[in-house]
C-alpha cells in the first residue's frame, strides 16, 4: 500500500498538490492534516483535523477511525502500524509576517510547524518528505524570510529521511485566497517572463507546475538522500 501524507492544502500549492495526488494513480490514500477540514470527499482522501502546534499529542489512529464508522479504514491503519506501507510526506505549511501578525508567528508556522509534521511523519515511517521551500532559502541570510526556510531546510536534514527533496520555486502564480500586493504588482511586471521562457529560475513559475514537479519527482527513484530542485527544474518536470 502506498500512502501520501499532506499538510498545508489551504494553501496555494497545497490546493493544486492534493488536487494532483487525488487524480493521480501513484497512492491508495491520501491522509491530509489540517486545523480544519476541506469541503471536500473523495474515496482515497481522509481528513482529521486538530491543532497542528499539538500533533504529536494527538490520537491520530482514533481520529481516522471516526471518519469511517464501518472500519473501511483498517487495513489503511493496520498498514502503518506493521510499517508495511509505502509512506511519501508532502509539506507545503508556510504563512506570511503579515498574516501571521508577528515575526514570532511567522517562524512558528513556517519552522515549527513544518518539523513537527516531520517528526509525526518519520514517526509513521515515511521514507520520503517533499517541502515546498523558497528560491532564497539560506539560514545565514539577512532577509528574515529566507533565513527561516533555510533553517527549516538545515533542520528537515536532521531528521534523516531515506530522501529530501526541498523545492525552491521564484515568485508563484496562481489565486490565492487572501490578497498579496507585493505579489500582485512583482507577478504583473515578471509575467512576461513567462511567456517568453527567459530567466527559467528566476521567473514566476504556476503553483499546479510545483505540485505537479513534487508528485513526479516522489515517484522516480533516486540514489540521493537529499535534492535540491530549482523552479527552472520544476518547469522541466512539469507538463
Amino acid at each position: 500500500m502506498k500512502i501520501a501524507l499532506i499538510t498545508g492544502t489551504s494553501g496555494l500549492v497545497g490546493m493544486q498538490l492534493l488536487h494532483q495526488l487525488l487524480k493521480e494513480a501513484h497512492y491508495d490514500f491520501i491522509l491530509s492534516l489540517g486545523r480544519r477540514k476541506l469541503a471536500l470527499k473523495h474515496q482515497k482522501l481522509i481528513q482529521i483535523e486538530g491543532d497542528m502546534f499539538r500533533l504529536k499529542d494527538w490520537d491520530w489512529e482514533e481520529k481516522v477511525k471516526e471518519q469511517a464508522l464501518g472500519g473501511e479504514y483498517a487495513g489503511f491503519l493496520q498498514e502503518i502500524k506493521e510499517k508495511k506501507a509505502i509512506i511519501h510526506a508532502y509539506s507545503s505549511l508556510g504563512t506570511t509576517i503579515k498574516v501571521a501578525g508577528s515575526k514570532e508567528r511567522f517562524y512558528a508556522v513556517d519552522h515549527d510547524l513544518v518539523i513537527g509534521f516531520g517528526e509525526w511523519a518519520k514517526s509513521l515511517g515515511a521514507s520520503k518528505f517533499l517541502y515546498v521551500s523558497a528560491m532564497g532559502a539560506n539560514p545565514h541570510s539577512s532577509i528574515f524570510y529566507n533565513k527561516v526556510k533555510g533553517e527549516t531546510e538545515d533542520d528537515l536534514k536532521s531528521l534523516k529521511f531515506d530522501y529530501l527533496g526541498l523545492f525552491r520555486p521564484a515568485l508563484l502564480l496562481g489565486n490565492r485566497h487572501e490578497f498579496r500586493l507585493g505579489e500582485q504588482i512583482a507577478s504583473i511586471v515578471m509575467k512576461p517572463l513567462v511567456w517568453l521562457k527567459l530567466f527559467k529560475n528566476y521567473r514566476p513559475i504556476y503553483a499546479h507546475q510545483v505540485a505537479e514537479a513534487m508528485v513526479l519527482t516522489a515517484q522516480s527513484a533516486s540514489n540521493q538522500a537529499l535534492e535540491i530542485i530549482t523552479s527552472g527544474q520544476m518547469q522541466d518536470l512539469s507538463k
